[in-house]
């Protein structure tokens, strides 16, 4: 060993053995720092636009639960009268409750809220008449007397306030047998009017059934629980049971009308009034069904007041969503005909 000892100046010599010295990492050039750079950027707008429409979904989201709450709280929600907010109905005024619709009890021409609004219109002395204001087809035959005899009463108990009925483009069967209980009707020439009966639909689809191929296991407990079933044909037996039952009711509708109007119904029988025709406002007139042309407007001025006074009951989500569907359609156009609205089978409904 001639090199020993090592000198302790002398620089060592590289060798195999030896670690390869760590060299430093070179700067990137310009180039990568704008592909970094770009790269970068991308991340945070797309986490930006990422937090965006995750606020747009939560906001959508708790839009949702917001309608949800309010219509089920629809049925908690109170109702004021229209007009009562802000009008002074301490002036002689007409007061007018609205009978729109089919009448229903789930519907806004319900026996209850109508009877409300009539009660409180009359009540207020400052009411110096009160006008029904009609535009229906009719529905419930129940709802519709329960109107009826509210009506009814009302005149007896405030014998100096008369009660008008005033017919607007339908009033007609349910309608009408409302209408009858005023003390006068009014109608435009071009009204439709009357429709005096009973109507309870129903279908046969058996033959439909066997080319499709589909079975009635329809289980019942009574002989005749499935009187109305749309897969068989009605017996003589339950066809003149159901004849009798909208019979009676018809019977029921045709008294109203009778004690309502009186005298001024004209030839009932000949002119045929209690089988479910339905005229015109003019015509209206001529058999007795109505009394004068006119509208709220021209009864206003008839009874020389200043001011009308709406008592119809408003569901405040209601009222925002016809608001809401009266913007969205409008310019879309309108077309005038007579529509058959759709009824319930199985229910007896006063078209």
């Amino acid at each position: 060993m001639p090199n020993w000892p090592p000198d302790p100046n002398k620089r060592p010599d590289n060798t195999p053995n030896q670690p390869t010295p760590i060299q430093q990492p070179s700067q990137p050039s310009g180039q990568e720092w704008r592909l970094l750079e770009n790269t970068l950027l991308a991340s945070v707008v797309e986490q930006r636009r990422a937090r965006r429409w995750g606020i747009f979904f939560k906001l959508l989201t708790f839009g949702y639960i917001l309608l949800i709450f309010l219509t089920l709280g629809r049925g908690c929600s109170s109702k004021t009268p229209t007009g009562l907010e802000g009008v002074d109905t301490s002036k002689p005024h007409l007061a007018v409750v609205e009978l729109q619709g089919v009448i229903s009890s789930g519907d806004v021409a319900n026996a209850y809220d109508v009877n409300e609004a009539l009660t409180r219109a009359f009540e207020n002395s400052n009411a110096k008449a009160v006008a029904l204001d009609i535009n229906s087809p009719g529905g419930s035959p129940v709802q519709s007397d329960e109107i009826w005899q509210t009506m009814m009463n009302l005149r007896q108990e405030y014998p100096d306030k008369k009660l008008y009925a005033v017919i607007g483009d339908v009033g007609a069967s349910g309608a009408y047998y409302i209408a009858s209980a005023a003390d006068e009707i009014y109608v435009n020439p071009s009204s439709l009017v009357g429709s005096i009966g009973v109507i309870m639909p129903s279908y046969n689809i058996e033959g439909l059934m066997d080319k499709f191929g589909v079975e009635d296991r329809t289980i019942t407990a009574g002989e005749y629980k499935d009187i109305l079933s749309l897969s068989r044909p009605l017996t003589d037996y339950e066809e003149n049971h159901v004849e009798k039952v909208l019979a009676n009711t018809h019977k029921h509708f045709i008294n109203a009308v009778k004690e309502g109007r009186g005298d001024r119904l004209k030839n009932p029988e000949q002119n045929k009034l209690f089988s479910g025709l339905f005229w015109t406002g003019e015509q209206s007139i001529e058999l007795g069904l109505a009394d004068k042309k006119g509208s709220i407007a021209s009864l206003e001025k008839q009874l020389e007041l200043d001011n009308v006074v709406n008592y119809s009951p408003t569901d405040p989500f209601q009222l925002f969503m016809d608001r809401f569907a009266v913007k969205l359609g409008a310019g879309v156009g309108s077309s005038i005909g007579l529509d058959v609205l759709p009824q319930s089978e199985g229910n007896a409904q006063m078209r």
